[in-house]
């Protein structure tokens, strides 16, 4: 079982609804196929930062990170990724920090609302 967060390069939504329209175009974006371009260079140094505190999950049986690479599913501005779930109250909080941090939007899917 994972728990799954997606980041974003843009403004902050102005609230949850706003959050969770911006959440939907996205999640169509990536399942048409309609954006291939790579990852942002702000969703690749938020990767690595990731990845400073936890190894991939290819490098450690430790890892909280259900894919491997961590930014494998990440597209243009849209970064989602998923934690196991044994694991999720301590990754979610600090991978939702570090996104408002630098400068990111951090939405929680299963919550439907924006982190922190």
């Amino acid at each position: 079982m994972s728990y799954d967060l997606v980041v974003w390069v843009g403004p902050r939504p102005a609230d949850g609804a706003a959050a969770d329209e911006r959440y939907e175009e996205l999640m169509e974006l990536l399942e048409s196929g309609g954006d291939n371009s790579p990852p942002s260079p702000r969703l690749v140094a938020y990767s690595k930062a990731l990845l400073r505190r936890w190894p991939d999950l290819d490098e450690s049986d430790d890892s909280p990170w259900v894919v491997s690479p961590l930014i494998a599913d990440a597209v243009g501005d849209v970064f989602p990724f998923a934690i196991d779930s044994e694991r999720v109250d301590e990754v979610a909080a600090y991978a939702a920090r570090l996104a408002v941090e630098q400068g990111l939007v951090c939405y929680d899917p299963q919550e439907g609302a924006l982190r922190p």
